[in-house]
């Protein structure tokens, strides 16, 4: 807990630094991981930080140090270069994008680990350290660095927010971008030149190999919370902050341990939930609506069948007799009827279930919307009246008032359907 405090009090000008460096990463890093994402471009991404690593090895052979302007300039090198290389073997030739992808990336990291075994056989001191490039160590970024890749993440999100409209035209509506003149080709270019930026600022906190990760993740997440860009952005931008400072701290509390892995594990959990929970997309979330909409479908079928039996005359139907109409679906339909007496739309009463005020008028409506679809099938679009029934039983649930408003109008208000069946009205809107 006191390691707690420490490091979230700030009081350190160290983590203070640290956690600056890994906020502007994240951030940079999340806002230029969405535009990667929402142009299918994570491959290309994930190709990016592995071909870096080579560019590190070499400045360090020409520096003989760890010299921060030194590795952004070589990992930006063999970062822009692979770009290039993916561009033009898929332009050029027959190879599929995603297998010319996957070959850049295994050359450009395979002679990047041979350049630094290489490198740490030499037994040179001042190549100590190399390895976090592998995997990230937040904890070691220095003054030097921060200035160095804190600048670069700054000017990433000031490019990105000066040129938000023409990159939001070029990733959802290139042909419209094109039409009204704007230079999709320099701003392709612009486009990647910040994807390997990003990728190049984040190579010491969080490391070639998961770097991927952090540019997608966060943007892949958001995408279940909302389709509004703006927000996405937002959101991705939260998600990457926290689970880069968590990363950060935990390598802070474990300094031994790399920071990337423990990155990518928050970014996960996050995703995770995400997937499962998001309010809009998320699995548990659609099959609760489509539960409540298969339950809701049921007691609509049961007010009908009450409504029917209302039409012959029949004050109600025997319980045994409502189940029966249901076979296999007994717990299902108990529940409906419970709940539909809750509401006040049935009463049951000696083994009878009834309809009651409030029940006869929503199962009326629901007779009318199947009533008037099959009339509205049979009109407009001439299928045979024995060919309705099954397709106006799927549109009787889901037609708002609005809609139905209309679909009435467009009938002329009509009095009976294809099958000679009376249309029940509303009494309250007569």
């Amino acid at each position: 807990m006191e390691e707690f405090i420490y490091f979230f009090s700030f009081q350190d000008p160290n983590v203070l630094m640290v956690v600056t460096g890994i906020v502007l990463l994240s951030i940079s890093t999340a806002m230029v991981g969405t535009f990667t994402f929402l142009d299918k471009k994570a491959l290309v991404g994930d190709a990016i930080s592995h071909a870096v690593l080579p560019g590190v090895c070499l400045a360090f052979m020409l520096s003989g140090s760890k010299n921060p302007y030194w590795i952004v300039s070589g990992a930006f090198v063999t970062g822009a270069l692979s770009t290039y290389a993916i561009t033009w073997v898929s332009n050029y030739t027959k190879l599929k994008e995603d297998t010319v992808i996957a070959s850049v990336l295994s050359i450009f990291f395979g002679v990047g680990i041979v350049m630094m075994t290489q490198l740490q056989q030499t037994g040179n001191a001042s190549l100590s350290g190399l390895d976090h490039f592998i995997f990230g160590n937040a904890i070691s970024i220095v003054g030097q660095d921060l200035w160095v890749y804190g600048f670069l993440a700054l000017a990433i999100i000031i490019v990105i927010l000066l040129f938000y409209k023409e990159f939001q035209l070029m990733v959802f509506n290139r042909s419209f971008a094109e039409s009204i003149g704007l230079p999709v080709k320099r701003l392709e270019f612009l486009f990647n030149s910040l994807m390997v930026l990003a990728v190049v600022t984040g190579i010491q906190a969080i490391g070639v190999v998961l770097m991927a990760a952090l540019l997608i993740t966060p943007a892949a997440a958001a995408k279940f919370w909302t389709n509004r860009l703006s927000i996405m952005l937002l959101i991705a931008v939260i998600f990457s902050v926290i689970s880069g400072i968590v990363g950060a701290y935990i390598s802070f509390v474990l300094p031994h341990m790399p920071t990337g892995p423990w990155v990518v594990i928050v970014l996960s959990l996050i995703a995770f939930l995400s997937f499962f929970f998001s309010t809009k997309k998320g699995i548990l979330t659609k099959w609760i609506a489509k539960r409540n909409y298969q339950r809701k479908i049921h007691r609509d079928h049961i007010l009908k069948a009450l409504f029917a039996a209302n039409e012959k005359g029949k004050e109600g139907l025997a319980t045994p007799d409502v189940h029966a109409n249901f076979p296999g679906k007994s717990f299902r339909t108990q529940s409906a009827i419970n709940k539909l007496e809750k509401n006040n739309y049935i009463t049951e009463s000696q083994s009878v279930i009834s309809l009651t005020q409030q029940g006869l008028k929503e199962a009326g409506r629901i007779v009318r919307l199947h009533r008037l679809w099959e009339l509205y099938m049979t009109e407009y679009m001439n299928i045979a009246p024995d060919h309705v029934h099954d397709s106006a039983e799927k549109l009787e649930h889901i037609i708002t008032p609005e809609l139905e408003k209309q679909l009435d109008k467009n009938l002329n208000f009509p009095q009976e359907d294809p099958h000679q069946s009376i249309i029940p009205r509303d009494q309250d809107k007569s």
